[in-house]
């Protein structure tokens, strides 16, 4: 189901996220535009801009939140595996923020041994950050504490989604963290049952969209409910909502 339409100033929304005590939806743009967040209502309207002045918008590919209603930009897409270094940008209080500010930094590497990775998609449990891989075949999860500074990140598992097309292209955890979507172009997957963060050790559900687009963000906008956002191929950019219950599921 479309919400509404993204605004045509927008082309390349890549990511979105839903702040508690706020009817904004935050989303930005991908690599090669300015390093802005902008909070849309949701007629569509754009209600604020948000921009970084200590970073630049590298490859940035998705966004999640805290409790406290902090925004974090994950600045990790690595198409050409060139970049070592990746960075999450943290937005303080968002609804509160003013136009231009000075972000905080948490960077992070990979260990030496391995290679470099390609990233568009991950969240925050806990005070950590789970950030996933972009892989057509076996995807790695990552993770990166929430604190600014330096960081090499620690491998938590790789697991390998069943049948084709299965790049993800974001991520989210519901807010009593017993549920986890993964993004891609053509489906979602929802991991349910599981221990711990151990998240693909429970259920793991694909539910197809039926419907083909270059889809980019996901967010829970209730414990049932995402909101999807995806690029604007010549036909325009939405945001959808889908049920979680009602989905068409393989």
């Amino acid at each position: 189901e479309v919400i509404f339409d993204m605004p045509l100033s927008l082309k390349e929304v890549s990511a979105v996220e839903k702040i508690d005590a706020s009817p904004l939806f935050w989303v930005l743009e991908d690599a090669g535009n300015g390093p802005s967040v902008y909070g849309i209502d949701k007629s569509g309207e754009i209600k604020k801009k948000i921009t970084i002045t200590n970073g630049s918008n590298k490859d940035w590919e998705d966004l999640t939140s805290d409790s406290k209603g902090n925004l974090y930009v994950g600045d990790f897409g690595n198409n050409s595996r060139s970049r070592t270094t990746y960075t999450i940008y943290k937005i303080s209080n968002v609804n509160r923020s003013p136009s231009e500010v000075s972000a905080g930094k948490i960077e992070f590497n990979l260990p030496e041994e391995e290679k470099q990775r390609d990233f568009e998609g991950f969240f925050l449990m806990k005070n950590q950050f789970y950030i996933l891989s972009k892989d057509t075949g076996k995807f790695q999860i990552y993770i990166v504490p929430n604190a600014e500074g330096k960081h090499t990140a620690s491998l938590l598992t790789e697991y390998n989604l069943d049948g084709k097309h299965n790049a993800i292209t974001s991520a989210d955890i519901s807010e009593d963290g017993k549920t986890v979507v993964l993004l891609t172009h053509i489906k979602l997957w929802k991991l349910t049952g599981f221990k711990s963060d151990n998240f693909v050790s429970g259920n793991v559900e694909a539910i197809n969209f039926y419907h083909s687009s270059q889809k980019e963000g996901i967010c829970f906008i209730s414990p049932t409910e995402v909101a999807i956002t995806d690029e604007d191929t010549g036909l325009g950019s939405n945001l959808y909502r889908i049920n979680l219950e009602k989905g068409h599921k393989d």
